[in-house]
């Protein structure tokens, strides 16, 4: 397992919530220093750290372990559901038919 990897993807991904390690080590309840070390790759990462960081974070564990295709398009999936989820009928329905007319034009172009 490439901690150095996972530990770059937390920071990456903490940094993308506008968080400081101090802030994110808080929430997590482990030291600035160990939130440090886990971002180097210096120490291995217990699995309820792990899960706690996913947690603090709102991504899923997959996307801290993999920068993979699969991870990018499941966390692109989950933040749509999360747009749709605040609209009205109606402007789902608006949105629906953006996707559609996008969707053709790129079948269309690639």
């Amino acid at each position: 397992m490439d901690y150095y990897a996972i530990g770059q993807r937390i920071r990456r991904i903490r940094k993308a919530h506008g968080l400081s390690q101090e802030e994110l080590a808080e929430k997590v309840g482990i030291s600035t220093t160990h939130m440090s070390h886990i971002e180097t790759g210096n120490t291995k990462l217990s699995l309820p750290v792990f899960v706690e960081l996913a947690e603090a974070l709102d991504v899923r564990t997959d996307e801290m372990l993999s920068d993979g295709e699969f991870a990018s398009r499941s966390a692109a999936i989950e933040e749509i559901v999360r747009i749709l989820d605040t609209c009205t009928t109606q402007e789902i329905k608006v949105i629906e038919d953006i996707l559609k007319a996008t969707k053709i034009a790129l079948n269309k172009y690639l």
